[in-house]
């Protein structure tokens, strides 16, 4: 059963086109991440959404019905903020009941849902609290809380731990997940940040200049990035391009000639052509293990970055700075040289002047 349906959907301020002709179908229960970088329009589609903007052209259906004119109340959805605004001289039970009490919801029921909230939010020793005696992330999960008790099908997320520190960002995307799990509801979520658009989308959407560049599960678009831009954009660190030509089934870039047996094309396989080639850090065995695979060179490491787990370096092949995630453990220091090399087959190919997959 769908649960949302954007339709054909066009915003334009005046000679601003800001969102172009989207179409997307949400499943009931999906987990679906709107990803891009600023003023891609990400923002601007769950507003309208939520109501908050009205589209130029095209409908937004919510449980097989069209709102796209209606109130955001009457939309059966909660929304979820950047900012907690919280209401400060309320109690945290106070700014969970808020809305229920003006909508005149019996006293017994608003107690249940608070309660219900508060204990799958595990906030229940905050309830007496007021905003000002609650860390940030606490505030959150008040904010998450307070579209929760509304018990709606559909929750929409801005951005809402952009506010936050590193570790509370990564401590509150493993609450939303789970609070995926247990409710199923469905939920659409926005943010610049790959690392929460990959760890908790059932499926992504990336954004550019108001057109959703590509739509599919997170390993789907890392692994086949439908264009440069995609593939750019997903990955970190980024993924290493290199600009050359196809020569049959050779790609020459700055006097090197990679083999590409093994990599599948899209279509027809081009024979010549400008192109781009793309293999993620990941991607790139050192030492011994590269002398087996179909591409190898020689690198000379130019920059490295130890960081724990694992360590990023740089090394300078075919006229450029390339990108290689190594063991936490690898004994390299800058000016040691290398043997490198990458299977075709977890590279991507694109078109140079379209820039799209080949």
């Amino acid at each position: 059963m769908t649960s949302v349906l954007v339709k054909d959907l066009t915003l334009k301020f005046g000679a601003l086109t800001v969102l172009d002709n989207l179409t997307i179908d949400i499943p009931e229960g999906e987990f679906l991440v709107l990803l891009g970088a600023s003023g891609c329009g990400k923002s601007t589609l769950l507003n309208c959404i939520a109501g908050l903007l009205d589209p130029t052209d095209g409908e937004i259906h919510i449980n097989d019905r069209n709102v796209t004119w209606e109130e955001p109340s009457g939309r059966g959805i909660g929304m979820v903020f950047q900012s907690y605004a919280l209401y400060p001289q309320m109690t945290v039970a106070g700014n969970l009941s808020f809305g229920l009490k003006n909508a005149r919801m019996p006293k017994a029921e608003i107690e249940k849902r608070v309660a219900r909230a508060a204990e799958i939010l595990q906030i229940e020793p905050l309830l007496d609290r007021k905003p000002a005696a609650l860390s940030g992330g606490q505030r959150q999960r008040v904010a998450i809380g307070r579209a929760l008790v509304r018990d709606v099908d559909v929750f929409l997320f801005d951005e809402p731990l952009s506010n936050l520190d590193a570790k509370l960002r990564a401590d509150l995307r493993v609450e939303i997940k789970r609070l995926h799990h247990n409710l199923k509801n469905t939920m659409i979520y926005v943010t610049h940040d790959q690392v929460e658009a990959m760890t908790l989308a059932d499926r992504i959407a990336i954004m550019k200049g108001g057109v959703i560049q590509q739509l599919d599960s997170p390993t789907e678009i890392y692994n086949r990035p439908v264009n440069k831009y995609v593939a750019g954009f997903i990955g970190s660190p980024e993924i290493n391009f290199f600009e050359g030509t196809l020569d049959g089934q050779t790609f020459v870039t700055d006097g090197h000639e990679f083999p590409l047996a093994g990599y599948a094309f899209q279509g027809p396989v081009p024979t010549k052509g400008a192109a781009w080639l793309g293999i993620r850090p990941e991607h790139i065995v050192t030492g011994e293990a590269a002398a087996s695979l179909p591409v190898t060179a020689e690198a000379e490491i130019d920059i490295v970055e130890p960081m724990g787990s694992d360590t990023l370096a740089w090394a300078k092949l075919a006229g450029q700075s390339v990108r290689i995630r190594m063991d936490g453990q690898a004994a390299v220091r800058t000016g040691d040289r290398i043997t490198i090399g990458f299977d075709p087959a977890r590279a991507s190919l694109f078109d140079r002047a379209s820039e799209d997959r080949l």
